[in-house]
C-alpha cells in the first residue's frame, strides 16, 4: 500500500521517469514500467559457462562469481540512469537500481554465501565534487534486499589519476596500478566479498581491487556491477 504522504508528494512534485521523462505513478521508482521492462539484462547469474565478463578476468585475479545486471552502451538508457546517478546529485538513483540488483540478481542464488559487500572507493576529489560515491549507494541497495552488510572503510583509493573514459584496455590497466589499498584488511580475513561497482568496461577497476583484497588471509572474491560494456 502507497503512504498517502507518498501521493500527495508525487501530486505537489511529480516524479519523472529518468530516461523518458514520463510521470512515475506512486508504485514506480527511478524509472517508469515500461523502461524498466526494456533495459536489456545480462542473465549471466544464470550462466557461468557464457559470461563474457567473467573472462575478463582470467589469468588477472582468481574470482568466483562475477556478473552484471544490464548492457551497457554509451547514449542507450542505461547510460541515461548511469549519467543521472552518478553526476546528476542522485545517490536515490543508486539505491533504487542497488535494490533492484539484488531482486533479479537473487533470483540466481547469487548472493548464497555472500558475507559482506565491498564498494568500490572514490577518491577524495571525487567524493567532494559529488557528495557520495554512487558504489556505495548501489551497495547499500542491494543491502537493503539481501541484508548482507556494507563495509565502506575496508578499502581506499590512493589518489585520483585521469578519467578511465578515454583509455584503452591496457592504459586503463595502468592507470589504475596499484591506486588501491586496505584500512583494515583483518576483518575481511575468511570472508567471500563481493565486489560492487556501476559499470564494468574493461574489468581494469575492479581487477585492482580485487588484487589488493589478495593479501587477506582466506578471502574470496565476486564481483556486481550495474552494467557490463560488450565490446
Amino acid at each position: 500500500m502507497v503512504n498517502p504522504l507518498t501521493r500527495l508528494l508525487d501530486f505537489i512534485s511529480p516524479r519523472l521517469c529518468v530516461t523518458c521523462g514520463a510521470r512515475l505513478s506512486p508504485t514506480e521508482r527511478t524509472l517508469c514500467s515500461v523502461c524498466l521492462l526494456h533495459l536489456p539484462r545480462t542473465t549471466f547469474q544464470f550462466s557461468a559457462e557464457d559470461n563474457p565478463m567473467a573472462r575478463m578476468f582470467w589469468g588477472l585475479v582468481p574470482v568466483e562469481r562475477v556478473a552484471a545486471l544490464m548492457f551497457y552502451e554509451p547514449h542507450s538508457e542505461m547510460a541515461q540512469v548511469v549519467y543521472e546517478m552518478k553526476y546528476g546529485g542522485r545517490p536515490d538513483i543508486g539505491e533504487d537500481m542497488g535494490r533492484l540488483m539484488a531482486c533479479e540478481m537473487g533470483l540466481g542464488g547469487f548472493f548464497d554465501g555472500i558475507d559482506v559487500l565491498l564498494p568500490v572507493p572514490l577518491s577524495r576529489k571525487r567524493m567532494r565534487q559529488r557528495g557520495y560515491n554512487q558504489s556505495e549507494r548501489l551497495a547499500q541497495g542491494v543491502s537493503d534486499v539481501t541484508g548482507i552488510g556494507v563495509d565502506r572503510r575496508a578499502m581506499a583509493r590512493r589518489h585520483f589519476v585521469q578519467s578511465q573514459t578515454a583509455l584503452n584496455r591496457q592504459e586503463r590497466q595502468e592507470n589504475v596500478s596499484d591506486m588501491f589499498w586496505l584500512r583494515h584488511p583483518q576483518s575481511l580475513e575468511g570472508k567471500h566479498v563481493l565486489l560492487v561497482d556501476d559499470v564494468c568496461t574493461t574489468g581494469a577497476t575492479l581487477t585492482a581491487c580485487a588484487q589488493a583484497l589478495q593479501v587477506v588471509p582466506g578471502v574470496r572474491i565476486s564481483i556486481l556491477t550495474l552494467g557490463f560494456t560488450q565490446y
